[in-house]
């Protein structure tokens, strides 16, 4: 590699020759030095970036013209005229498609427009006060072409923690960085009715939305750059670093009950209706014309640590959120998003050591207490009538503590070598409390809340990044290799023993079912069953305590060969300590076509290792639908029921990426558009239900987690931005918008039958996770202290197939936001406005009662809880 250098470096001598060396200062306007302001030599790929005391150093071309960027500061150009160079950058709105990125490149200088693969960058403060959605999924949802996210009733876990997906894959097949550094997952894996089935995702909801600066988004494959679940993509989150500014906002809102349509005769007035508190769930009450009231209290400050750029930047936010009720058949009462209580903070810092040495960390904890229904029991149905006469509906409760801290050094030589050693810690903790509830075989002795267990996973991440940039190598080098090593543990832990057992006619555990025998049910004959209703408890049968490792290595490289060709290039290895090692690699390039336009590509393989939870996940539960209810056994992947029925032991997931795509810029507009082919082979999914009456198991069904499909997806995203400054206000407009094709090549089902293992409803579900397309269009308007916002987002249709074997049929919907502002003060903004303004719902389904949740509509895109109405005072001192 130095003979190359050498080689190159003289063939340059010459050009290198002509060059003068520069150096200089770059501040904000408060004086403040900035570091990673990215300065470019005007019409060539020459850059540097300022240090941490914001000082840089540059060889440029006699009369050369050095252009300042960084992100959220308006872009500045000097002429060099001697060989100091002092710049001060003002804060700007905008510059999104310029903005210098973390993810997708380990070099300094990319930016978004001249990466080789396709980046959104989202300024979180302006969606936020542009918007009333108050949650990270949501937000995305709205602004991101190829991001979907699905609020969920009646599934589990899965109501307290919205699955998530980029490009239509799975939600653990994205990875999360938190400023660079990998995020820990969720230890939840949804199981029921939702979006993710088998998957286990990453929270975003954990990270204040008040603590980010902006979020990156790569889509495209990146298991080579960063390792496993990058399949999709990867979404970066930077967190806040300014000081010296206290920020934050208190928001309102409620949604409107006044539900459209022709409902089934003896439901509720559907003219607002709320299900009555003092009626365990199965009565209703005094009707109310909104619901679901939430409020977020959410303050940033930041200040200053020493004199030489150090920072503490700390946030925290409230979120306290009631339910929604919306209509549902008359098998299931309560029906509409959980209730949340909330508390989250965060904290970013950084300290100086020495001139070119920083210390840093940063990391949050977030706590959130939920509430949210089951499936009602109705009469004969898991009901002591004299405790719950006709019935009841259980309510899932669950304490979700999510905490993490990541801490490291970097440095730069003399030489332009930079070094990074980090840790990252984080862990989530998921615990189950049933409520209004009953173990049927206590019959009247039964308590009515029963503490279930739970699960959590714990991550920690050691990193050793080395890069350096040479300039003097043709137009621009970028070298970066490091290491990893991550452990990863993940627990089950049991609830109290009502939760899980059934209980004999004296009141005592069944341990022998030829001797004892549970209470008779009067109405069904039948034994009455054990556990607690709605969410049984995991028993000490049921719990786990694993771990495992993972080493890797990984290098890549960046070459501009001229202004306008760029290559790079990316290989990593990777072991993990329970199933072995994999080698993946990429190669992406740019090419400017002209001085506007540049075309794009890339081409990848991929993984995703099977999570722990995929692998020891077990449980014993009652799958309830409209035709009744079964016990069904969740075997562990590595046990003997899980042998006897032929399922292998759980693999990698292996992908083939390819993009290809363009980007524009006319002065006030730019564009992206890129197309990308993403090829997955052995994806672990959650099979049916297959027939275990004859295992002497207890349970009448099984199912497992398996490799058992392949499928491959096309699509296209587009990103069109304009913004334009007039005498009578400042105009933008933004299309994004994302066409999906996905498809289901081939079902592993071995000697297993297919519409069992995984038959055409678990294939709905896998494949509307890739909705056919979702367009958005947001126009805004300001001018002195008002401001304005339209936002126009397209949702396609969506089938999915219900318990009668039918589809179910959402038909696109058109959702319509809208957000007035007003600058009272220099430190007060009072903002009104309306998420789904015409208060659409999806496509009502038959009345036969099959729904996947049991109520009017599936969780599709748009939501199920109707308009959404807000006011937000924001403050800025």
């Amino acid at each position: 590699m130095r003979k190359i250098a050498l080689f190159l470096f003289l063939l340059n001598s010459a050009f290198l020759f002509a060059q003068k060396e520069v150096s200089g200062l770059v501040k904000d306007k408060t004086g403040n030095p900035l570091p990673g302001v990215n300065i470019i030599e005007k019409g060539t790929s020459n850059g540097v970036s300022t240090d941490f005391e914001g000082s840089f150093r540059i060889k440029v071309k006699d009369g050369a013209t050095l252009v300042f960027s960084y992100v959220g500061f308006g872009t500045v150009e000097k002429t060099v005229s001697g060989d100091k160079l002092d710049i001060v950058l003002t804060e700007s709105e905008g510059q999104i498609l310029n903005d210098v990125v973390v993810v997708g490149s380990r070099n300094a200088k990319r930016t978004v427009v001249n990466s080789a693969v396709p980046i959104d960058v989202i300024n979180v403060k302006d969606v936020t006060t542009q918007s009333g959605k108050i949650e990270i999924n949501q937000l995305l949802q709205y602004v991101a072409p190829s991001f979907n996210a699905n609020k969920q009733s009646g599934s589990d876990g899965a109501d307290h923690v919205d699955p998530a997906s980029l490009r239509g894959m799975g939600p653990d097949q994205t990875l999360v960085l938190i400023n660079g550094k990998r995020r820990h997952q969720s230890s939840l894996i949804n199981l029921f009715g939702t979006r993710g089935r088998g998957n286990t995702g990453t929270d975003l909801n954990t990270i204040p939305a008040a603590s980010i600066k902006r979020i990156e988004i790569l889509r495209d494959g990146a298991s080579a750059q960063y390792g496993s679940d990058a399949i999709a993509g990867v979404i970066n989150i930077v967190t806040n670093d300014n000081v010296n500014e206290l920020t934050g906002s208190i928001t309102y809102g409620v949604f409107n009950t006044h539900a459209k349509g022709d409902f089934l005769p003896g439901t509720p007035n559907t003219e607002g209706f709320r299900l009555d508190k003092n009626g365990n769930g199965n009565s209703y009450g005094k009707d109310q014309d909104f619901d679901g009231g939430s409020v977020r209290v959410a303050a940033n400050y930041g200040t200053a640590i020493g004199s030489k750029g150090g920072y503490v930047n700390i946030t925290g936010e409230f979120l306290n959120k009631n339910k929604t009720l919306r209509p549902a058949y008359d098998f299931r009462k309560g029906f509409g998003d959980a209730e949340m209580q909330g508390v989250n903070l965060f904290a970013n810092l950084a300290i100086p050591i020495s001139d070119k040495t920083e210390f840093y960390a940063f990391g949050g904890s977030n706590f959130r207490d939920t509430d949210a229904y089951a499936f009602t029991r109705n009469d004969g149905e898991r009901v002591v009538e004299s405790v719950y006469p006709g019935g009841y509906t259980p309510r899932i409760t669950s304490k979700i503590n999510d905490n993490s801290v990541a801490a490291g050094i970097r440095t730069e030589t003399s030489g332009g070598w930079k070094f990074d050693l980090s840790n990252t810690f984080g862990k989530n903790k998921f615990q189950y409390e049933i409520k209004g509830t009953i173990n049927a075989s206590l019959e009247e002795n039964s308590p009515l809340q029963f503490d279930a267990g739970g699960h959590s996973l714990l991550q920690n991440t050691t990193n050793f990044d080395i890069s350096k940039n040479y300039g003097d190598v043709l137009s621009g080098l970028n070298i970066a290799f490091g290491t990893e090593f991550r452990v990863e543990k993940f627990e089950i832990f049991a609830g109290e023993e009502g939760s899980y057992t059934t209980y004999d006619t004296n009141g005592q555990p069944i341990t022998d079912p030829t001797t004892q025998s549970a209470p008779i049910d009067p109405i069904s004959g039948e034994p009455r069953p054990g556990s607690s209703q709605g969410f049984p408890g995991y028993s000490p049968a049921n719990e786990v305590n694993k771990d495992r490792t993972n080493f890797s290595l990984y290098a890549d490289a960046e070459l501009d060969v001229t202004e306008a060709l760029m290559f790079s290039g990316a290989v990593r290895f990777e072991n993990y300590s329970d199933f072995g090692s994999t080698v993946n690699g990429k190669l992406a390039s740019r090419l400017k076509i002209t001085d506007h336009i540049n075309a794009r590509g890339s081409i990848s393989t991929g993984f995703r290792a099977p999570s722990l939870a995929q692998i020891y996940y077990n449980l014993r539960f009652t799958n309830f639908n409209a035709s009744g209810a079964t016990e069904v056994l969740l075997a562990p992947n590595d046990s003997p029921v899980t042998r006897a029925f032929g399922i292998d032991k759980l693999n990698e997931e292996k992908a083939v990426n390819a993009s290809l795509g363009f980007t524009a810029s006319f002065g006030d507009f730019t564009a992206t558009i890129d197309g990308y082919y993403i090829q997955v082979k052995d994806r672990i999914v959650l099979t049916g239900y297959f027939d275990a009456s004859a295992l002497n198991l207890g349970v009448s069904e099984a199912q497992f987690f398996a490799n058992g499909v392949d499928t491959s997806t096309h699509g296209l995203d587009i990103v069109f931005s304009w913004k334009k400054k007039f005498d009578f206000g400042q105009f933008g407009a933004t299309l994004v918008g994302n066409i999906n094709d996905m498809k289901i090549d081939k079902v592993k089902n071995g000697s297993l039958d297919e519409a069992t293992f995984f038959g055409k409803r678990e294939k709905a579900f896998l494949l509307a996770s890739a909705p056919d397309n979702k367009f958005g269009l947001n126009l805004t308007y300001a001018k002195n202290k008002f401001d304005a916002g339209l936002a126009f987002t397209r949702f396609s249709k969506v089938v999915l197939v219900d318990y009668a074997d039918e589809d179910d049929v959402y038909n696109p919907r058109l959702i319509t936001d809208l957000t007035v502002g007003y600058q009272f003060t220099k430190s007060l903004k009072l903002t009104l406005g309306s998420n789904n303004l015409f208060n659409v719902y999806p496509t009502k389904q038959d009345e036969q009662g099959n729904t996947e949740a049991g109520g009017y509509w599936d969780a599709v895109q748009m939501g199920f809880s109707g308009a959404y109405y807000y006011a937000r005072l924001g403050f800025n001192f």
